[in-house]
């Protein structure tokens, strides 16, 4: 019998791909550099349950409590869990114990979906904050800590504030202000920081979330740190913030049968960020500047300077070619995989797993692409529309509504009744319960004719959409 699943994966790790994507581990190779490859590799017979001398991750009181609290003091946080729902169980459980039905938050409007989610799930009004974004590259560069401000005058009864640090593409901002201002308010502060789980590795890189004073962090440590999938952490520091609430949402949401190799995986990358982590990241920052100096005398190449320096957005958009045909040529043609494509380059992921090799490869790649591309004409401006739309309904409200599908072209002015998200990077340009506007319509078919993903949307055609009857 065919094993779908399994064959492909095993093909994948045999053609050895170059990965700048996450998870941070690379395939594993940084176990094998550790020394860790003789506990991995028989990681199956880990896979166990809540038997005696194993704990209870939902009720620790010996080696994830130990494991735990050695991960806290790495990381400098007061209290730190471990989680095996990803950074989506943690950052549902952050908003539902700090804020009751009824209760406002302030949001990103870039945030990730599952802060709609939570929104839904307790019962919560989402404000939205405009981010910035950069129009020559539809990078989103984080929030302006102004407006910020402003959003928390004009809703000084919201419960918390909930902000992405830093973006996917590495742009931060001055989260260190922005939560002293909240704190001064009254306001709890969880940042979604699923992308800055290796921040504290270097003074080079962008203060953490810790250092900035924030009260609940959600960290993806399977994204920038060698975890496994669907491994996260949360930490929590500061007096504004109930232990006790969040441990029990974290109870309810969490799975009741946690995977004791994910556990096993959080505690080796806490052993490694700890002993390697800070000379692993030394070494990589001294390839990625080896490697953009290099590219950089390529005129054609266009490597964007990001606040975080391990992620790296290269662009050919000059030569005619989109994010997305690179993504494609460098897979093909080069066994280079990308983190994702947007219309105008590419985001690539570099984490401690990285080797010298993989951007030896990826400059050699480039300039053979460079050397070989027949059009030179640039590829025509696409704005990304920044536009919060008119929210005529909670998101609860608009879950629950029946829906009906009607013709894309014909939704304009109507209620949408589900998700619009382009992705990568995966934020919703409408969301339930707002209303729809031409300028989205027109820039999600337009994207979609030009390769991008458009999830949320169940019609995979985009010839109908859901709208609230």
């Amino acid at each position: 019998m065919k094993k779908f699943i399994v064959d492909e994966l095993k093909g994948i790790l045999e053609s050895d791909l170059i990965s700048f994507h996450m998870p941070g581990h690379k395939s594993g190779k940084i176990y094998n550099q550790l020394g860790y490859e003789d506990i991995l590799k028989e990681i199956y017979k880990m896979d166990i349950t809540e038997i005696p001398g194993t704990d209870n991750l939902h009720s620790p009181d010996g080696i994830i409590k130990k494991s735990q609290e050695r991960a806290a003091k790495v990381f400098k946080s007061k209290n730190t869990y471990y989680l095996v729902n990803g950074s989506t169980c943690g950052i549902q459980s952050a908003i539902m114990s700090v804020c009751n039905p009824g209760d406002k938050i302030i949001v990103n409007r870039d945030c990730h979906q599952s802060v709609i989610n939570s929104c839904i799930l307790g019962n919560i009004e989402p404000v939205y904050v405009k981010p910035i974004i950069c129009k020559k590259t539809s990078i989103l560069c984080g929030l302006d800590p102004l407006k910020v401000k402003n959003a928390i005058d004009k809703n000084l009864d919201a419960k918390a504030i909930v902000i992405t640090y830093p973006t996917y593409y590495g742009m931060t901002y001055d989260l260190k202000d922005i939560c002293e201002y909240a704190h001064n308010n009254g306001i709890v502060v969880i940042v979604d920081e699923a992308h800055g789980a290796h921040l504290g590795l270097s003074d080079r890189l962008p203060d953490t979330a810790i250092e900035c004073g924030a009260d609940i962090i959600v960290q993806s440590t399977h994204k920038t740190l060698p975890s496994f999938t669907q491994s996260s952490m949360i930490h929590m520091q500061g007096d504004l913030v109930d232990k006790n609430k969040l441990t029990n949402m974290l109870s309810m949401i969490e799975s009741s049968s946690p995977s004791y190799i994910l556990l096993s995986s959080l505690e080796i990358a806490v052993d490694i960020y700890d002993k390697y982590g800070k000379s692993l990241m030394e070494n990589l920052l001294k390839n990625i500047d080896t490697f953009k100096e290099n590219i950089n005398h390529n005129k054609c190449i266009e490597v964007y300077d990001l606040d975080d320096s391990t992620k790296i957005f290269i662009s050919l958009k000059n030569l005619g070619i989109t994010g997305y045909y690179m993504e494609k040529l460098l897979r093909e043609n080069y066994n280079i995989q990308v983190e994702l494509s947007n219309y105008y380059g590419v985001l690539l992921i570099c984490t401690i797993a990285n080797q010298t090799d993989d951007f030896i490869s990826l400059e050699m790649a480039l300039n053979d692409i460079e050397k070989n591309i027949k059009n030179k004409d640039a590829i025509e401006f696409i704005e990304y529309p920044t536009a919060i739309p008119i929210k005529k309904l909670t998101p609860r409200e608009a879950f629950y509504i029946e829906k009906i599908n009607i013709r894309i072209q014909d939704s304009v002015d109507k209620i949408c009744g589900e998700y619009i998200i382009p992705y990568p990077p995966g934020i919703s340009l409408l969301s339930p319960g707002e209303v729809i506007t031409k300028e989205v319509i027109d820039y999600i078919l337009l994207c979609n004719k030009k390769g991008m993903n458009i999830s949320g949307i169940k019609d995979r055609n985009l010839e109908f959409i859901q709208v609230l009857l």
